[in-house]
């Protein structure tokens, strides 16, 4: 058994770049993310307003600048024109 997955893997050809597709799977868990990012962001936003230390009050800031970082980052990856990246996949048969 491990012998034939072992030439599966061996026969299927071997990609050197992957490719620029988000399956739906993949777009599903980005969305999340996304959510979750901007939630983190807003919560980060309002905290640091209502610090009275101004150094905490930074360090917040600071953290909601990375969510908001994290959440360009991974709309980036969204903005792909997936129909014509999946033309580029070479299909197997």
């Amino acid at each position: 058994m491990q012998q034939n997955q072992t030439q599966q893997q061996q026969q299927a050809p071997l990609m050197q770049v992957p490719p620029q597709v988000i399956t739906v799977k993949d777009s599903l868990y980005l969305k999340d993310q996304l959510s979750w990012e901007i939630l983190a962001m807003k919560k980060c936003r309002h905290f640091a307003q209502e610090c009275s230390d101004p150094e905490i009050a930074q360090a917040i800031d600071k953290a909601g600048q990375m969510h908001q970082r994290h959440y360009n980052l991974l709309l980036k990856h969204l903005q792909n024109n997936n129909t014509e990246e999946m033309k580029k996949v070479p299909q197997t048969q």
